[in-house]
């Protein structure tokens, strides 16, 4: 079957098969979108999160076949994008990383988060981000990075 998506701002039609899932697809080498993870491959986890259309989706659940004609953001699509960059950095700053894995999905829904609400209480933004498991940090870090994150977009945006 042939496809075409728009990935991270380059439109590329590619030759797949029916079965093909989207996070696989981003993954291969043409692509290169390695920061698409496959955890639970059941869209539970939330580290195949990319942007398609303007909307959050799990790679993982997706065929790649059902998307076509779909534009799809990865976190290196993101790159240099000034709330991106501000949520990377408050990451580091709170611990809110540990192996990684997690991190590029958390980034991701983060931000859509923050652009929604930029004044999330915290029990909101402990409810949009329980869909994103992490294994290793214990989530506080997570929690106090985003938190950090928004308030700083919050004053930018002022």
């Amino acid at each position: 079957m042939l496809i075409t998506l728009t990935i991270n701002g380059k439109t590329t039609t590619a030759e797949i098969e029916d079965r093909t899932l989207l996070a696989d697809f981003l993954r291969a080498p043409a692509q290169g979108c390695t920061s698409v993870h496959l955890g639970c491959e059941h869209g539970v986890c939330g580290a195949c999160t990319v942007i398609m259309d303007g909307q959050i989706r799990r790679s993982c659940i997706a065929l790649a076949a059902a998307c076509d004609g779909a534009s799809i953001v990865t976190l290196e699509g993101l790159a240099g994008d000034e709330l991106t960059e501000r949520l990377k950095a408050s990451f580091v700053k709170n611990h809110g990383l540990q192996c990684g894995f997690c991190t590029p999905g958390m980034i991701i829904s983060a931000r859509e988060m923050i652009t929604r609400n930029p004044a999330m209480e915290e029990s909101e933004l402990r409810q949009d981000m329980s869909g994103n498991l992490c294994r290793c940090t214990g989530f506080s870090g997570i929690v106090n990075a985003i938190k950090e994150a928004a308030e700083a977009h919050r004053r930018a945006s002022q």
